[in-house]
């Protein structure tokens, strides 16, 4: 079971509990004899059960793409680190390497300017990769 899905387990196993409470106190909460029928009160806990249930589903989704989305961007990072690693006249260079939203950011040294614009080649070679701040910094080795 992955993290998500045991988030997701969580997030039932509370919007249950919290419809069930919400079920009895609104049945124990009427307003007095005669003002409503049992089944109109049924009907009014169904009704608002199920926009709890609306409700708790749009915030599920939503942890969903956030969770998504750094997955996607650390999957990102991996992949440039490893392409970085393997290339020939990269792979003694310690190139830090950060995502955020698609966007890569390389940063330390580079030996020569042929170097920095390899690295940003490469990165921008990866799937997913929106765009690449080169910040790499041309030095002497």
């Amino acid at each position: 079971m992955t993290d998500l899905d045991q988030v997701l387990k969580h997030l039932r196993t509370a919007l249950i509990l919290t419809v069930a409470g919400s079920a009895l106190s609104l049945t124990a909460c009427g307003k007095g004899p005669g003002d409503q029928t049992a089944g109109q009160k049924m009907d009014s806990v169904i009704a608002k059960t199920e926009q709890a249930g609306a409700d708790a589903k749009a915030k599920t989704e939503s942890a969903a793409a956030k969770v998504g989305a750094a997955v996607d961007d650390a999957a990102i990072t991996a992949s440039v680190s490893t392409k970085l690693a393997k290339d020939p006249d990269l792979s003694a260079t310690k190139i830090d390497v950060d995502t955020a939203g698609g966007v890569v950011s390389l940063s330390g040294p580079a030996p020569n300017a042929a170097a920095k614009a390899r690295a940003e080649e490469i990165a921008k070679s990866v799937n997913g990769v929106a765009s690449v701040h080169n910040n790499l910094e041309v030095k002497s080795m």
